[in-house]
């Protein structure tokens, strides 16, 4: 049971002395949070009534905690992004060619090439609501840096800004009200003193990642749920987004990680693209019938790597066809992180 409760704190979206939280709809960010819980422990030990009851009280938790907001009011101050073109000209680079060269750079590694625990994410997610009297989906741009140090100490920074529209205002939730604040506005800062590592993130965050592709795929069907072998691509792609928050992988961990995706079913070379940072990299798609999280809603997954390094990049899913409930065209992003050293 202290693993299920280690998950549940890890994946909490709020800051417990924050509020009021209200019931409402769930946000990208929060449902693949939820959709990572409810996939995570079903195949183990004893205790399936146990589970059930823990799932459903995980339902509940979301569905107070989430960040999708019903009172929206003014439109945001700077417009959703609009999905990235992917450039055919050239011969798409194989994943299988990638991770052949990624390999290549991991074997001159040093031993002070290892991963490190914290990330550095700017991300873009799109809160939406259904209904009627439904108010207009709203993206929400932030940037967040987490870093642990080797006496584990840390620090985590939250910042609302959007690259793309350096100096112009932000859209920011103000206890489930939209406004706008300034380009660079601190939400979150906090520090915390040596020895703190260990008591933040649970078990995902103190197990460091494996080197081999296989207990790679493994190790995020333990930890993250949705990447063991009788799973989905899109699932995949969802455990690894929670690791990358988790942990900056180091060459190593980066050849694992694109051989792992070499041997995914489904995903395929589509092109250059550059990303919302204005970094060159190659493109694979999976086109999802059914959506990543098992909905209805059709979805495209694009995976983007750096090229030379084989280095995750981004994660972009986008809808492939309306959503007039949501007031949603096809072509619209649904989410957007961009990762950073």
């Amino acid at each position: 049971m202290s693993d299920e409760l280690d998950l549940l704190r890890a994946a909490d979206p709020a800051p417990a002395g924050e509020g009021p939280w209200r019931d409402r709809p769930l946000d990208a960010r929060a449902e693949r949070g939820l959709n990572r819980l409810l996939h995570s422990r079903r195949t183990r030990r004893a205790g399936r009534r146990l589970m059930l009851r823990a799932e459903a009280a995980v339902l509940a938790l979301f569905a107070v905690l989430a960040f999708t907001f019903s009172d929206a009011g003014s439109s945001p101050a700077v417009a959703a992004p609009v999905a990235l073109v992917v450039h055919d000209a050239a011969p798409p680079l194989s994943l299988d060619a990638l991770a052949r060269s990624a390999e290549a750079r991991a074997r001159t590694a040093g031993a002070a090439d290892g991963p490190h625990r914290g990330s550095h994410l700017q991300s873009w997610y799109m809160s939406m609501e259904s209904g009627p009297d439904a108010a207009p989906p709203v993206t929400v741009p932030e940037e967040r840096i987490t870093r642990w140090n080797a006496d584990g100490s840390g620090s985590e920074l939250v910042v609302a800004t959007d690259p793309r529209h350096p100096g112009r205002p932000v859209i920011h939730d103000d206890h489930g009200r939209w406004r706008t604040v300034s380009d660079g506005k601190v939400l979150h800062r906090k520090s915390y003193p040596a020895g703190s590592a260990a008591q933040h993130g649970g078990l995902t965050a103190r197990t460091k990642p494996p080197t081999d592709p296989e207990a790679l795929r493994a190790h995020l069907a333990q930890l993250y749920g949705g990447a063991d072998g009788t799973s989905t691509t899109p699932q995949l792609l969802l455990a690894l987004s929670s690791f990358r928050q988790e942990w900056t992988p180091g060459p190593r961990e980066t050849a694992a990680i694109v051989r792992m995706l070499a041997d995914a079913d489904g995903l395929r070379p589509a092109g250059t693209v550059i990303d919302r940072l204005g970094r060159r990299g190659q493109a694979y798609v999976y086109d999802d019938p059914d959506g990543p999280d098992g909905a209805s809603d059709a979805t495209r997954q694009m995976v983007i790597l750096d090229p030379r390094s084989g280095q995750l990049l981004g994660l972009e899913i986008t809808f492939t066809k309306d959503q007039p409930d949501f007031k949603i065209t096809a072509g619209e992003v649904m989410s957007y992180e961009a990762w950073l050293p």
